[in-house]
C-alpha cells in the first residue's frame, strides 16, 4: 500500500495520527539532521501499522516533511483508521498532558485493530 506521510520532527509530543492535506502526519522527536525525523518517521509508520521496520519504504522525499512510503501488508481501513484520530495517539489511562514516544500507539490503536477484527467502526455494526 502507498501512503503519504507528513512528518513533524523535533516534536515534543510524538505519535502517529491526524492528517495534513491527506497525508497521515507523523510527529517525531528526532531533529530533520541527516536523515534521523525521516528514519524515525519510517519506524513509527511501521510500528503503526503493525509492521517490522523493514516493511516500509521510503519511495520519495527524502528531504521534504511530505513523503510517499511503501508499506507491505499495509491495511486501508488502519490508514483510514490513523487518519481519523485527532491530535497524538496514548497509551489507555495516560494522562492527556504527557508525551508519547512514536511506539506506544495506545488505545486508539487497539480500537482500531478490534474494528478491523470484528468488522465494526466507531461500535457502530458495518453496513
Amino acid at each position: 500500500m502507498r501512503i503519504t506521510i507528513r512528518v513533524k520532527p523535533g516534536s515534543a509530543r510524538p505519535g502517529v495520527g491526524g492528517e495534513h492535506d491527506g497525508a497521515l502526519i507523523v510527529a517525531v522527536s528526532a531533529r530533520a539532521v541527516d536523515g534521523k525525523a525521516t528514519e524515525a518517521a519510517l519506524a513509527a509508520v511501521a510500528d503503526a501499522f503493525g509492521v517490522r521496520r523493514g516493511a516500509v519504504r521510503l519511495v520519495s522525499g527524502a528531504s521534504s516533511r511530505t513523503k510517499i512510503v511503501d508499506i507491505d501488508a499495509g491495511d486501508p481501513r488502519l490508514l483510514a483508521s490513523l487518519l481519523a484520530t485527532t491530535g497524538r495517539l496514548r497509551p489507555e489511562g495516560e494522562d492527556p498532558g504527557t508525551a508519547v514516544p512514536a511506539g506506544a500507539l495506545g488505545q486508539a490503536r487497539s480500537q482500531a485493530r478490534e474494528a478491523l477484527r470484528t468488522g465494526t467502526s466507531t461500535g457502530q455494526p458495518a453496513g
